[in-house]
Order: C-alpha cells, then structure tokens, then sequence
C-alpha cells in the first residue's frame, strides 16, 4: 500500500514537472507591445497552459506547475525577473482556480467540454483582476513611482486589452485540449497522470 502511496506521488511529481516545463516554454509563445506609460504588455498563450494544468493535474499540482513554469520565465528575462515572485502567486491562482472548479464544483462532469469552459472562465477572470490590481500598487506605485492614483489607472488600464484578449484565448481553447488530452491519456491508460 505504501509503495502505491509512493509510486502515485512520484507520477504527480513528474507530471507537474512536465507541466512545469510546458508553461515555461509556452511564456516564449508571446507577442511584447509597448504601453504608455511605461514597460509592456503581450499577447501569450501562457495562459492556456496554466488553465490547462489546472485541469489536468486539479487545483494544487496544476497551480504549482502554471506558478513554477512561468515564474521560471520570468527569472530568464531581465525585463521580468523582479516580478518572478507575483508572477508565482498570480499564475500559480490560475492553475489553482481552474481546477478547484472543475474538481469540486463539475467533479462529475469534469471531462465535458461546458465544465471546462466555466472552470477556465472563473480562472481568467480571477486572474484578470488581480494583475490589473498588480498592476496598479506593483507597476504603477512600486516600479513606474506613480504618486497619482490616475497614473496607476491610466498603466493598468493600458495593459488590459492584451489582458482580455489571453483570458478569452484561453478560454477558447484550454478546454478543447484537456478535453481531448484527457480522452488520450484515458485511451491510452496513463489516466494515473490526472488529478481524481
């Protein structure tokens, strides 16, 4: 029984691992545009994968892999590396998000495609909204050294249509490929790699 114990915790290891890496080479699937006020935004297909995750591996593996994966980009690009912390958390919430409402709210349902729209959804929306909130106090107050409240609106509400245009991305197409992934990997009896 500890041996079951032990060899399923090395499979969810690994699979966050992988995941891990899938999102940080995914981070260079990205578009930079200049905003402003200041720094960049970009279009990236980061955020399919971290919705993925969370969907494939449930809320705490899938955030840790979409966390780590990206925050490891961020380390590698001098632009970014002092956000790799926020980064963590804020992508990290997104895998999180994901899958804590596929598995606790659609947890019978999980492998349609409708339960992974809303879980994915529920994710970009949180996740809009805290970057446009890290944005604000992190960007604006802290690296811009905005004092005027306007400045701060004016920086994240300038990095907001590329924002929108990955959580709607996201929200496209993470689902049809957990749908299709899991569908495989439950054909092909390496369902041991998905969260229950």
């Amino acid at each position: 029984m500890n041996r079951n114990r032990n060899s399923e915790l090395l499979v969810k290891i690994c699979t966050c691992a992988m995941m891990a890496a899938v999102v940080f080479v995914g981070n260079y699937l990205r578009v930079k545009i200049p905003v402003s006020l200041g720094g960049t935004s970009a279009f990236t297909l980061a955020n399919i994968l971290c919705a993925l995750s969370g969907i494939l591996l449930g809320p705490y593996w899938g955030g840790l892999a979409a966390g780590l994966g990206s925050a490891i980009y961020d380390m590698l690009d001098p632009e970014y590396i002092i956000e790799a912390p926020i980064t963590f958390l804020t992508k990290g919430m997104y895998g999180l998000v994901a899958g804590l409402v596929l598995y606790y709210i659609f947890k019978h349902s999980k492998e349609k495609y409708g339960p992974q729209v809303a879980a994915t959804a529920c994710a970009a929306v949180a996740y809009m909204v805290v970057y446009t909130v890290k944005n604000f106090f992190f960007n604006g107050m802290v690296l811009q050294g905005f004092t005027s409240p306007v400045q701060c609106w004016a920086l994240a509400v300038s990095k907001l249509p590329a924002t929108v245009t990955n959580g709607v991305i996201a929200i496209i197409f993470a689902p049809i490929l957990g749908v299709a992934i899991m569908r495989a990997l439950r054909s092909a009896h390496l369902d041991k790699m998905l969260a229950k």
